[in-house]
């Protein structure tokens, strides 16, 4: 059967799509004057405020500009001398970021093999032997993603056992949150769900995103006061992350946190993946799970894969069993979806 019109946006990624007006405008209203830079100014205070108001916990707070650069910002801030990172075989700090850790940390990666992409307490327990022996690196950071990089959800329980696990052995925890609003707003879609997924569970290090959840190069890493390093501020500036004109990450975090707007797009986003998996999910031959966030990770046959991609583009996600990534984003509408949904249906057709 002939495709229909494509949709008006792509199911590739959410960083296709673009900002939301509001951000826009927080940074339009920022962009007046001369105001201190590299953090001194009103905007990154009041952020800073908010952000603390959200961890329930002392933190200090760094913005960045890109999520690799928080990542790196991040472990910078809780490693220490001899130490490696334990993380899934599927993190992106392991798959996707042109091994920046390694190359800007020096540091070892443990990658553990995680089918579903989650860690457990017994992937740490299981290199903890190593602590202790002067021939090997000695694990001191356990790194987890939320939500994972194959869509799904680490529970608080969840992270509360790893997070114990790694505090048994004298390890720090980070959590890479680039979809960490996505994870909030399906677990509980509040401020009391963040904290109880991340700082009261113990994690000590987030690198909090804001690029796939409508922002405009916003990013910052929320650093656990007493446990990361208290040179993390000279850490951000050598790692190239320190941005002068701090103003315009901040004002879009200030939008974001001050009356719900970052839960709102990472709600819309993960019902635009549910909406497009109920369209799609009966057709005969295609394999694809619920999804727990917004992307999806169907199989499809090749010849349909490769017809599809050239009528509306996605990414290739596992080669080897024709496995590919669908992602809504804030700004997917139900048209839209509506639209994708329909050439899924006539490429099995």
């Amino acid at each position: 059967m002939e495709l229909p019109p494509a949709p008006n946006s792509f199911f590739a990624s959410d960083n296709f799509s673009g900002a939301h007006p509001r951000y826009i405008d927080a940074i339009a209203r920022a962009n007046e004057g001369h105001v201190m830079a590299y953090g001194g100014d009103a905007l990154t205070k009041q952020a800073t405020s908010l952000f603390e108001e959200l961890c329930g916990v002392e933190v200090d707070v760094l913005f960045t500009f890109n999520g690799t650069g928080s990542n790196v910002v991040a472990l910078a801030s809780l490693l220490k001398p001899a130490d490696s990172v334990i993380c899934t075989n599927w993190a992106h700090i392991n798959v996707d970021e042109t091994g920046a850790p390694e190359k800007f940390l020096g540091v070892k990666l443990h990658d553990v093999d995680a089918a579903d992409g989650k860690l457990t307490p017994e992937h740490i327990t299981s290199l903890a032997g190593a602590i202790g022996n002067v021939h090997h690196v000695q694990p001191g950071v356990v790194s987890i993603t939320q939500a994972t990089e194959l869509g799904g959800l680490y529970s608080i329980e969840e992270i509360r056992a790893i997070c114990e696990t790694a505090h048994s052995f004298g390890m720090r925890v980070h959590l890479d949150g680039a979809r960490i609003s996505n994870a909030v707003a399906a677990l509980g879609g509040d401020a009391a769900t963040f904290r109880a997924m991340t700082f009261e569970a113990g994690v000590d290090a987030v690198s909090f995103g804001g690029t796939k959840n409508a922002m405009l190069g916003a990013e910052a890493v929320l650093l656990r006061r007493g446990v990361a390093s208290d040179r993390s501020a000279y850490i951000r500036k050598q790692a190239t992350q320190l941005p002068s004109k701090q103003r315009y990450a901040a004002a879009q975090f200030v939008e974001a946190l001050s009356d719900g707007l970052w839960l709102e797009t990472a709600a819309q986003a993960n019902a635009m993946a549910q909406r497009l998996f109920h369209a799609v999910s009966d057709i005969p031959g295609l394999e694809i799970g619920s999804p727990a966030v917004n992307s999806m990770y169907p199989v499809l046959p090749p010849d349909i894969k490769k017809k599809l991609q050239d009528w509306n583009f996605f990414w290739d996600w596992d080669i080897s069993r024709s496995q590919v990534r669908w992602m809504t984003s804030w700004d997917s509408t139900e048209a839209d979806v509506d639209a994708f949904a329909a050439g899924v249906i006539a490429a099995f057709s």
